[in-house]
């Protein structure tokens, strides 16, 4: 057993860092078995070496947070950890330094984990990108935050947002509306992302002239798609023969992300996804990038990081 003491600033400095109700500090005795006590201006911490060891460097390297009165939440706390685990040379302050975007309401978008971060690289440097794992990882929303952006910075004319429609467990034909009624509740979450980064009047602009476009995957064929920005989610629900014709769709001055999760397939039983077999079939060609995340990236409620895990051990046991 080892012990090491963090200097703090002052009382404020200790409090942003402990959290509400001292979450943070609960989070790290959790994660890594160490017990912590703030003494005044001084965190003591106490456990294993290679642990209290762990703590620290990522509790010095968070320190240009509450240095600079910025809260730090437990989520933060165990994205930084895992983030670490996962690289140790990972530079913290600039994975949460790095701003995407900022919406409307004043909320920075950032890459929260090194495989978001990965993604976000992939995006930028690639014309092909696919975005593959649960849900709940930001693989669509990141996608649609870099298009706003390429979209502002003018390297896109375009954004185009597609969707097979697929019925998970109910029939089109029984829902109330036309078609544009049926299949508005597919593209919902679409909608959502979009209008939480831009602000309402600019987003009925840009949809009026149709320059940003969110149309069903059916309606993408015989289409060339020129100086465009185009995402193809919930992927895991195409048909090779769809995805086929989503891939060969790209024009000139055109980027192409693919995000899907084949754990989720609401496909017949009969028919394959395009998504299998997809990483085999594209091996050869180059730019393309495929990123794969797992339950820790998840970034939504803790349980849902533990509801897939759980689904992910019970689907392990069954084979």
């Amino acid at each position: 057993m080892v012990e090491t003491a963090i200097s703090l600033p002052n009382g404020q400095s200790a409090a942003l860092l402990a959290g509400p109700n001292e979450e943070n500090l609960k989070v790290l005795e959790e994660e890594l078995g160490v017990s912590t006590v703030i003494r005044g201006s001084e965190l003591i911490i106490k456990g294993e070496e290679e642990q209290v060891n762990l703590a620290k460097k990522l509790l010095d390297q968070l320190s240009f947070m509450w240095q600079n009165d910025k809260s730090i939440s437990p989520k933060k706390i165990k994205y930084a950890l895992y983030s670490l685990k996962e690289d140790p040379e990972t530079d913290l302050k600039k994975v949460f330094s790095e701003v995407i975007l900022t919406t409307v309401r004043g909320k920075t978008i950032f890459p929260k984990t090194i495989k978001q971060r990965e993604y976000i690289k992939a995006i930028e440097t690639n014309d092909l990108v696919f975005g593959l794992g649960p849900a709940g990882t930001g693989k669509t929303y990141l996608a649609v935050a870099l298009a706003i952006v390429a979209l502002r910075e003018k390297s896109v004319s375009k954004i185009i947002l597609t969707r097979p429609v697929v019925e998970a467990g109910e029939s089109l034909g029984f829902l109330p509306g036309d078609i544009q009624a049926k299949v508005n509740p597919y593209f919902r979450p679409l909608y959502d992302a979009l209008n939480e980064m831009i602000d309402f009047e600019k987003y009925q602009k840009y949809i009026e002239k149709n320059i940003i476009e969110i149309a069903p995957l059916a309606y993408m064929r015989g289409r060339t798609l020129n100086d465009a920005f185009i995402i193809l989610d919930e992927a895991q629900n195409t048909t090779p023969e769809q995805m086929k014709m989503f891939l060969t769709r790209m024009g000139e001055g055109s980027k192409a992300i693919i995000t899907g999760d084949l754990t989720q397939t609401d496909l017949p039983h009969s028919k394959r996804s395009g998504l299998e077999n997809i990483e085999h079939i594209l091996k050869n060609i180059k730019p393309i990038k495929f990123v794969h995340f797992s339950s820790h990236d998840v970034v939504r409620h803790d349980l849902v990081q533990k509801i897939i895990e759980a689904y992910e051990k019970y689907g392990k046991e069954r084979k």
